[in-house]
């Protein structure tokens, strides 16, 4: 089915990148249950071999609820010699995108079962082995990997704890939260997290997926695959709009969020419809003190893909201008996914300031990454 868009060159972009960048999404996974065990508290081997994963356990590590899309939908010649999935043959993916393009800074975005399971004392045991594993072996072979901290996230209190824990390595870059929550992320079950992750100095990272009981739409589940993924933005609208309403960022004001995957060009009609709202309602939220388009504008970041990509690239610009800001998109390639992004490919006819605002320096800032050598 995704054939057509699953066979590019390994190196196509070698030669033609113009810049530096940083990229925010690259996925990474285990390679296997017997490697996680190595990982996993003996505690919880038998429950993990005996009852598992609270999903399809052919698609445990490597894919998602739809079975077509078993391997998450990669690439095809992202798929390694060793015939592991794509993007957990560490070598092959540096070799393949990490050496092959000028790379100044790989965030990682480990999308495991972590977060999904409906034990929590289980969850955070797989979060607390797939963080040591991914530091173990992924984090610490190259220095330009940064790591997203995966947490129980359904549980405030063992999520802030898994945060503590892992804050004292300076190669987590951030929080992994996945927008298919149980509530929306603004409500008080979740603001330990945010607690733990501001203490810490880290931003959350909300990227596409999860595996919970709600379905994407206000009106049930979709019947293909190409309605779920076209809805996604869905989600992170709702998310944003709690965050907002609720008061997260009064009560945690150097709190920093990047959604990931969700698309950008539906922001600015957004705010400006929370910004009207704001005007007539306001009694209601008296905590929320400042225009919600200022406090998305302070708080939240976006990557870039999967882009809303306009037939005429000015409405892109467009798009962007409306932002009222510079700094809202960070580059993102999604590797090793059949939707990635080539860096010499997209947004390649916005202007030169603008574009390296969005692949290096606006990622700079948020994450506080010194610049590296060339």
């Amino acid at each position: 089915m995704l054939d057509h868009v699953t066979e590019r060159p390994a190196r196509a972009a070698r030669t033609k990148a113009r810049q530096p960048f940083i990229d925010c999404d690259i996925h990474n996974y285990i390679q296997s249950d017997a490697v996680l065990m190595r990982y996993l508290d003996p505690h919880w081997h038998n429950h993990h071999r005996t009852y598992g994963h609270r999903s399809n356990p052919a698609l445990t590590f490597h894919g998602a609820p739809y079975p077509r899309l078993a391997g998450v939908g990669k690439r095809k010649d992202a798929a390694p010699p060793s015939g592991l999935t794509a993007g957990a043959d560490f070598d092959f993916f540096r070799q393949q995108h990490l050496d092959a393009l000028p790379i100044e800074y790989g965030i990682l975005n480990c999308l495991s079962r972590v977060g999904d399971q409906l034990n929590s004392d289980y969850d955070a045991a797989l979060a607390r082995a797939m963080n040591d594993w991914q530091s173990a072996e992924w984090l610490a072979a190259d220095e330009r990997l940064l790591g997203s901290i995966m947490v129980p996230y359904e549980d405030g209190d063992l999520a802030a704890e898994e945060i503590r824990r892992m804050a004292a390595d300076k190669r987590c870059a951030q929080v992994l939260l996945k927008p298919r929550t149980r509530e929306p992320l603004g409500r008080k079950r979740y603001w330990k997290i945010y607690e733990a992750a501001e203490a810490n100095d880290l931003p959350i990272a909300v990227h596409f997926g999860g595996y919970s009981q709600n379905p994407i739409t206000s009106s049930g589940w979709s019947s293909f695959y190409f309605e779920d993924h076209t809805n996604m933005p869905q989600t992170f609208q709702a998310h944003l709009i709690s965050l907002v309403c609720e008061g997260v960022f009064e009560r945690f004001p150097r709190l920093r969020i990047i959604c990931v995957e969700g698309g950008f060009a539906w922001l600015p009609s957004l705010m400006w419809r929370m910004d009207k709202h704001l005007k007539r309602l306001a009694d209601e939220v008296p905590h929320v003190t400042r225009r919600p388009s200022d406090l998305v504008r302070e708080h939240i970041r976006f990557t870039t893909q999967p882009m809303e990509e306009a037939p005429n690239p000015q409405h892109i610009l467009q798009v962007i201008e409306h932002f009222e800001t510079d700094e809202m998109l960070m580059f993102a390639t999604d590797y090793p996914h059949w939707d990635y992004d080539n860096p010499d490919r997209v947004l390649e006819k916005l202007p030169e300031a603008l574009r390296r605002k969005i692949f290096v320096e606006n990622a700079r800032k948020f994450y506080g990454l010194e610049p590296r050598a060339a």
